[in-house]
Order: C-alpha cells, then structure tokens, then sequence
C-alpha cells in the first residue's frame, strides 16, 4: 500500500479515478455473474515491495579441493625395506587419478585371480553368453569371501579361466595382466599393482550391471578372517590396525613359492573412494614377519590420504 498512497498524494485527478472506480465496484449487484479470475488463477500479491528480482547466482561452482594420492608412497616405500619386491597403486575413484610406486611390476597374482575371474563369469552372463546356476554362485562367494582354493579349482575349468583372463585385461585396460604359462597354476597369472584398481574401478564405475557389482562388492565385504585353508586373511587392509578408523573391503593373495620367497598382496577399496593395492614378494621372513611389513605399508600409505 506505500506505492499506492504516495501517488495519491500527488494527484486529485488520479484520487478521483479511483475513488470512482472503487464505488462502481462496491455497487455491483450481487446476483451478478462473477467474472473475475478463478483463486487458481490470481496473481499472488507481490510482497517484494517492488524490489528488482534478485540477480541469478553465475558463481561456478569450486571443484572439491584435490587430493595428494601420492603423500604417503615415499614412507611406503620406505617401510618395505630392500628386502621386499614391492608394486603399490592408489586410485581416486572419484578422478581416476592414478599414483604409484612399483606399480607397473609384475607379480604372481596368487589369489587375486579369482576376483579377475568372477569378473568375466558375471560380464558373460550379463551378455548373455552363459548361464551361472546357484551351485556356481556359491563358488563365487566361497572364492571371494573364504577364498576358496577348491572352489576356484572347479570355476577355472568351468569357465575357461585362461581366456578369462585375457579377456578382462582386454576389456578393463589392464596391460600388464596376462595369463600363466602353465594353464594349470590360476596363481600364476601375471598382474601390476596399477592393474589391480583399474579392475576395482572397472567394478565401481558402471561398467558392470549394478546387482553384478553389488555381488562382488558384498562378497568381498563379507571375508573371513580364516580362509578356507586355515590362513588368517585379516592382513593389509584387512587389518585394522594397519587402515585405523577407515572402512576397506579388498580381495587378498598369499603364496609360498620355492625356494623361500613370500607372496603377500591385498587389494581393495578404503572409504567407498580409494582403490589401493600393495603386492609384495618377501624373501627369508616369516609370514607374521611378512604380514607386519604389509601393515607397515599399508598404514604410511593410508595415513595422510584424507577420510570422506
């Protein structure tokens, strides 16, 4: 009402208008037809008091502040002594950032094969091109949860494991990545540290169907802490000591090889955003001695990478 009576003040000629068009309106007959807008349709009352509309925010949004993915690769690399043959990778899932120490270097893959092979069963199936019955499935968890020895055994026949393996390098990019020369010894497959988390982020990152991804995303969450050999998987990031307070999921390799060498490697993901890997070859230790130096890694590695 501000606008409206200071022009009243300033005009008997438009007082007068409006006093008459007021009276015409108060006159009206009521039987007559109403003719004004439906409610729905009335404007609402500006209670801006004639403001300008306030200008649109074109301010660009600020990118999440970067992450040093490599802070802690130097006290990593430190803590793995010259006794250790070691390949660390880090990846941002959230950038696809990829840092590194040893991680284009080859190792034996001892277990970490099985998670390379559920991930060509679950892709051909979803293409359409083979059927995984219950029975198989539950080779799946067994493999990743327990990891299961027999039951990888039974899928690496069943499932052409060798060509499983040249498969997913193909389709995730994983070019270090190849099959063993003895088509018999799935332990043997050659893979890199940086191979490892190009496969979590292959997994993680849509390219598999989302019930795929959850299957072995809960396969993994829900490993045991003794294997289906006896072995005591909870090492690396599976040992919470080493990671602190953070959540981790990972897929673990462990191998004795002749004549004294330790194949030590845990893989995974840390806080729904990470993908690490740390493979370790450990010669003339003990496995507490070897699972100690993993930790060690696996800890100076984590520790300045920011909690999300």
């Amino acid at each position: 009402m501000g606008e409206r009576a200071r022009r009243i003040g300033l005009s008997g000629v438009i007082a007068l208008m409006v006093a008459i068009t007021s009276s015409a309106f108060l006159a009206q007959d009521s039987d007559s037809p109403d003719t004004s807008p439906p409610p729905a349709a009335a404007a609402a009352p500006d209670t801006r008091g004639y403001a300008a509309p306030p200008a649109a925010d074109t301010t660009p949004a600020q990118p999440a502040p970067r992450v040093d993915l490599g802070t802690g690769l130097a006290a990593a690399e430190e803590s793995a002594s010259d006794s250790v043959d070691l390949g660390v990778a880090i990846m941002d899932l959230q950038t696809g950032e990829l840092v590194g120490r040893g991680g284009e270097k080859p190792f034996y893959s001892a277990s970490l094969s099985k998670l390379l092979l559920v991930v060509d069963m679950l892709d051909r199936r979803a293409a359409g091109e083979l059927g995984l019955s219950d029975e198989d499935l539950d080779l799946v968890e067994r493999a990743l949860s327990y990891s299961d020895d027999s039951a990888m055994d039974v899928m690496w026949t069943r499932f052409d494991g060798m060509g499983a393996v040249d498969r997913v390098a193909q389709r995730v990019g994983m070019t270090g990545t190849h099959p063993p020369d003895d088509p018999s010894q799935w332990g043997e497959v050659v893979v890199t540290a940086d191979d490892m988390v190009r496969l979590y982020q292959y997994v993680l990152g849509g390219k598999m169907t989302e019930a795929d991804r959850d299957l072995v995303v809960d396969a993994l969450t829900d490993a045991r802490q003794e294997a289906a050999d006896g072995f005591d998987q909870f090492f690396g990031l599976l040992d919470g000591a080493a990671r602190g307070s953070r959540a981790a999921y990972a897929k673990q390799g462990w191998m004795y090889y002749q004549p004294n060498d330790v194949y030590l490697h845990s893989s995974g993901v840390v806080d729904g955003r990470y993908a690490v890997a740390v493979l370790t070859v450990q010669s003339g230790v003990s496995t507490d001695d070897a699972k100690s130096r993993v930790a060690a890694i696996v800890s100076a590695a984590l520790t300045p990478l920011p909690a999300t």
